[in-house]
């Protein structure tokens, strides 16, 4: 579709191109919007249909947002705010500079800039801040009828009416109650006699990360948010929940690659912000192999006897940072999901140690056979077996006592992944190796 656009663009087929845009899927066309020049994306804008316009701009990337609203005047900036839910609009707001926030409020109703204020004032990692005032709710006195009535009149703004919450007259969640279930009951039916009134629900100043575990638990469309007093004050909907899921796994992915989150696509984040996001960490792993350095210097004797202890040691290394890493992701995805907690830790490590002793034995079993075969040296095959066997076991436990213990001091495991399990696995297995080395080939050195 992106080619067909462009394509349209550049024989000015404005008429075919209008077509193409108005039979296309909202998400299809946000994304080929992202692709174009500031001078395509104002002539391709005008040509989306005003009902589609909203839907559209909501789906785009930031900076084609600040791109569009730097290009609209005022009265086709009013007609896009007029339609964007409020926790879009929150998002659109929280994203702008000064002077174009500042823009997008003026051409906005006072009802709307006070709700996205509301919203705004939550912690930017709380349900509050993701969460839309707009959402439909009714009095445990009122009737079906009644209900459909307030449903067909107010409805339309309302990002979901699938699920209906029910509320007493001083704005507590008192129960919820589905479309279904109305066109399922009779018209003369109250709501408190329809109604469930054990109610699931989220505190505004819930994780967001958490919430959306509640939506994959749940399988909900939608959540409500209540406040201290349990007053209703707005809902979470399905389509947050997953970009929260979306924006957590993404965070989760850098961080065990050892960088620091990126707030901006790849292509579209400056390299200095890259640089700056890479470099800290680089730094750390790199200074912290001087450990690694120095352990090899203090077996110079080793090598002098045996030099050929030195062709095994990338062998073990390697190996021991792959136990770690393989233990590490997933005990950090464990912690992710809730299947385990802090208080498991001996449950995990107990499971990873036998884990350790049927890998480390099948790696020191293949490995002594091709060192026997090709050296004919049945102590340097139990050297190299012996140090597998311990280094898969103090890799594996390594890569499970880590991000528990960043778990336990309110640290994001998944700092303990891949790269820095692997530096300290390095300086662990080397002693290993070289202390087994000496036990056992003492006559040799």
């Amino acid at each position: 579709m992106i080619e067909k656009v462009f394509e349209l663009l550049s024989n000015e087929d404005f008429k075919q191109l209008k077509s193409l845009l108005s039979e296309a899927n909202e998400s299809d066309v946000a994304e080929c919007l992202d692709e174009l020049s500031k001078e395509d994306l104002a002539v391709v804008f005008r040509l989306l249909k005003k009902s589609d316009a909203a839907d559209i701009f909501a789906r785009m990337e930031p900076d084609t947002q600040e791109n569009l609203v730097e290009i609209l005047s005022d009265n086709e900036i009013a007609g896009i705010v007029s339609k964007l839910y409020v926790d879009d609009m929150a998002d659109l707001v929280d994203e702008l500079p000064a002077n174009l926030v500042s823009r997008v409020l003026k051409n906005s109703s006072e009802t709307k800039r006070k709700a996205i204020n509301e919203i705004l004032r939550y912690p930017d990692d709380s349900a509050g801040s993701i969460m839309t005032t707009e959402y439909a709710y009714l009095n445990m006195e009122d009737t079906v009828e009644i209900a459909f009535d307030r449903i067909r009149k107010r409805g339309l703004n309302k990002e979901t009416i699938y699920t209906i919450y029910i509320t007493d007259s001083d704005r507590h969640l008192v129960g919820v109650v589905t479309v279904k279930e109305l066109l399922m009951a009779e018209k003369e039916t109250k709501m408190k006699d329809l109604m469930e009134d054990n109610v699931i629900s989220i505190f505004t100043g819930e994780d967001k990360e958490e919430v959306a575990k509640m939506f994959d638990k749940y399988d909900f469309l939608a959540m409500p948010v209540v406040d201290k007093e349990n007053r209703l004050v707005g809902i979470v909907t399905i389509d947050d929940a997953i970009d929260v899921m979306t924006e957590e796994s993404e965070e989760d992915f850098e961080k065990m690659a050892a960088m620091a989150p990126s707030e901006e696509a790849y292509l579209k984040e400056p390299v200095l912000k890259q640089y700056r996001n890479r470099i800290v960490w680089l730094l750390v792993l790199m200074l912290s192999s001087i450990v690694t350095g120095s352990i090899i210097t203090g077996y110079e004797e080793a090598f002098a006897a045996t030099p050929i202890l030195v062709s095994f040691i990338p062998m073990i290394m390697d190996t021991g940072g792959n136990c770690g890493s393989q233990a590490s992701t997933m005990i950090i995805r464990a912690l992710a999901t809730d299947e385990i907690e802090p208080k498991d830790v001996f449950k995990a490590w107990w499971k990873e140690a036998r884990i350790a002793f049927l890998v480390g034995c099948t790696l020191a079993l293949v490995q002594g056979l091709r060192i026997y075969i090709q050296y004919h040296d049945a102590v340097l095959a139990v050297v190299v077996g012996a140090t597998l066997v311990f280094t898969a076991l103090l890799a594996k436990s390594l890569g499970c006592f880590l991000p528990i213990l960043a778990k336990t001091l309110k640290l994001d495991p998944a700092y303990m992944a891949s790269p820095m399990i692997t530096t300290i696995v390095d300086a662990c297995s080397l002693m290993v190796f070289f202390n087994i080395a000496l036990a056992l080939m003492s006559s040799v050195l």
